[in-house]
Order: structure tokens, then C-alpha cells, then sequence
């Protein structure tokens, strides 16, 4: 019997050859690339910091996040996605470190990191709220925690679920910037949301749904 864990990794290991061909995933279009540059260098220190990107995926953020000049550590529980945001890294001449492991619990040990970066990955943890207190613990004392998220379809839309019992997941549909805020907010000594729907480069065309960040200091 196939594990759930098991059949996340082999979604998105097959996911992977063509996730970049989204828009907002592989950043190709150069508007959109400059975009996503422009919010990550309002967001994160102006002093090289150390940044961990969880569920990194194919590694277009931490491609970013090293062009920028922080040290970035990528996590995904994909192997394929890993190998290749190792490689996309690499091909363009900088460093970065991507390790295999659940975003959920990151395979870092004791480490703290100034930043903690999550884009689009809350909707798929069985334990969001685990999560994000275990995330808020990686982060150093006034560092922050930079969640890029969504609600990806209104309430009640019927839909196939990615894999079999997704549909169970608490925040399976995506989670509004109004429920994350109320999640965070106990966590963290402030939190401020910045909207992105309307912002139509950042997703290679117009959104319809709600999509924001949610940027907290620890």
C-alpha cells in the first residue's frame, strides 16, 4: 500500500519536468523573473542573511534569493525537484544548498536562519498549524517569516484532488490571507499582508482568486 508521503513525492517528482513551463514557477518571461525579484529584495534584509526556502520546488525563488546575494537553503520533498534547483543554481554561477526532506519538519537540524521563505506550499501540509510553529522556531529572534499563499478556488468548488485524500488536507482549497494572519498572529511579534491578485505579471496573467504574502517578524 502506497504511503501518502509516498505518493506526494511521486506527484510532484513527476510534476516536475514541466512545472517550470507555469509562468510564476519557472520565471522565464522576463517581466515576470523581475517581478519576483523586486518583492523578494522589498522583503528580505538589505545585508546578506541567511534565508531557508521551504518546498522550493525547482528553485526559481533561491535562484533569486543567491542572485541577491543571501546564502539560501531549499528543501522539497521532491528528489526531482531538488536536482534540478540544484542545477538551475548552478548554471547560473552561484551557491546555494537543497536538501531532500518534508517542509514541514526541514532536515536542518538545530540551525536559525534570518528568513524562512514558503511560497504556495501550506495548502498541501496535513499539520499547518504544526508547521508554522515549527517554522517560527527555525527563525532567529527578529527574523522573518515571508508566506507567499493563496485561496485557490471559492469555497465549495468541486474539483479533483491532486492526490487521492487531498481533499481532507484543512486547507486543501488554500488558505485565505484572514485565516493564515489569525494562525500566525500567536506566533510572532507582528504581521503585515501585502495583496497580490491584482499584480498580473507576478502569475504570467490575470488572477481571479485571492493571492498575497504574509510577512511576520519573530
Amino acid at each position: 500500500m502506497t504511503t501518502p508521503a509516498a505518493a506526494i513525492t511521486a506527484y510532484w517528482d513527476a510534476a516536475a519536468p514541466d512545472f517550470d513551463d507555469e509562468p510564476d514557477h519557472g520565471l522565464r518571461a522576463a517581466d515576470t523573473r523581475a517581478a519576483w525579484a523586486s518583492l523578494l529584495t522589498a522583503w528580505l534584509p538589505s545585508a546578506p542573511a541567511d534565508v531557508l526556502d521551504v518546498g522550493c520546488g525547482t528553485g526559481s525563488l533561491a535562484e533569486l534569493i543567491a542572485a541577491a546575494g543571501h546564502r539560501v537553503t531549499g528543501v522539497d520533498l521532491s528528489p526531482r525537484m531538488i536536482q534540478r534547483a540544484r542545477s538551475k543554481v548552478a548554471a547560473s554561477g552561484l551557491r546555494g544548498r537543497f536538501l531532500v526532506g518534508d517542509a514541514a519538519l526541514p532536515p536542518t537540524g538545530d540551525e536559525k536562519f534570518d528568513v524562512l521563505l514558503c511560497r504556495h506550499l501550506v495548502w498541501t501540509l496535513p499539520d499547518p498549524h504544526a508547521a508554522l510553529r515549527e517554522w517560527t522556531g527555525r527563525v532567529r529572534p527578529g527574523g522573518l517569516l515571508v508566506l507567499v499563499e493563496g485561496r485557490w478556488r471559492e469555497a465549495g468548488q468541486s474539483g479533483t484532488p491532486y492526490v487521492a485524500g487531498a481533499d481532507a488536507l484543512p486547507w486543501h482549497l488554500g488558505v485565505t490571507a484572514a485565516d493564515l494572519a489569525d494562525a500566525v498572529r500567536p506566533l510572532v511579534g507582528g504581521l503585515r499582508i501585502e495583496r497580490l491578485s491584482a499584480d498580473a505579471v507576478l502569475w504570467g496573467g490575470p488572477v481571479t482568486d485571492e493571492r498575497y504574502a504574509l510577512i511576520a517578524r519573530v
